[in-house]
């Protein structure tokens, strides 16, 4: 397992051009996401960073990278593995005209996006496990915290946090997780240009994105369902409160999972650990 000692590194900002093979700027065909890109070697967390900046102003679109993440966080605060020179920590700033009840379609969106990028550079398809996570052969290889801020009843900017492993061995991960994560190069053997690849995430998003924007949710409801490939599956959910059992209907507007449980009662699942019945590394 690879760790860092953020003392002995020297935190500051980058302008990501002037990095050796860092010409992610030209290779980005968008006019959104990724115009505006800040790069550090180390963050603690780039969705905090990306919140600041936000919060002063930056516009939509604005990317912040981080090399590695002192306190990188997924979903429920967990930890998220962040070695330096191996993977892509990455925040993107939106701003979207939406009510804060349906801002989770970011992550859905986010997800899709990701998928689109990863059926091109992996042999095994991509799919989605329902709210956050991205797998290649039911091994988590993505995950994705949105987080926002809202004014009244109004969104005010929402960041989308995207660590996806890229160049990790499998002797690097955690041994909590060396059986169920998995990297690019563990499924083609071969190292990935994070440079490239952080283009290639940045055009699908902003293409994913405009879709969201001008057509609404449900092309991107059609195609998280296609990646996910759990409707009409018989799942279990565990919360912290309780274990749910269902058939998956499909998701709903606001990005809640819909289950039919035992008794026939139509159920929207808000969150949890899904896990299909007899397979616990995939949903």
């Amino acid at each position: 397992m690879i760790t860092v000692k953020p003392e002995r590194l020297n935190l500051r900002e980058y302008d990501l051009a002037d990095l050796p093979d860092s010409n992610v700027l030209d290779l980005i065909p968008g006019t959104l996401i990724g115009r505006h890109i800040r790069f550090f070697n180390v963050l603690d967390s780039t969705n905090l960073y990306a919140s600041k900046l936000a919060h002063q102003g930056m516009p939509e679109g604005t990317v912040v990278i981080a090399d590695c993440q002192t306190k990188g966080r997924g979903r429920l605060n967990r930890v998220w593995q962040s070695p330096p020179g191996r993977n892509l920590y990455t925040s993107v700033v939106l701003r979207p005209s939406v009510e804060p009840s349906i801002a989770p379609q970011l992550t859905l969106a986010a997800g899709v996006a990701v998928a689109d990028v990863l059926s091109r550079y992996c042999e095994k398809p991509a799919t989605l496990k329902w709210p956050n996570d991205v797998q290649i052969g039911g091994k988590k290889i993505c995950g994705i915290l949105t987080e926002m801020r809202t004014s009244g009843a109004s969104v005010d900017y929402i960041i989308v946090g995207i660590g996806i492993n890229l160049n990790m061995r499998k002797n690097e991960f955690h041994e909590d997780f060396r059986e169920i994560s998995t990297s690019v190069r563990e499924e083609t053997h071969n190292d990935v240009s994070r440079v490239q690849f952080a283009a290639d995430l940045y055009s699908s998003f902003e293409r994913v994105y405009e879709t969201y924007r001008l057509e609404g949710f449900e092309p991107i409801r059609e195609a998280w369902l296609d990646y996910a490939r759990i409707v009409g599956k018989n799942i279990r959910v565990n919360q912290p409160d309780e274990i749910r059992k269902g058939t998956v209907r499909g998701i709903d507007e606001y990005g809640a999972l819909l289950i039919f449980d035992d008794e026939k009662n139509m159920k929207r699942i808000l969150s949890g650990d899904v896990s299909l019945l007899g397979d616990e590394t995939c949903c």
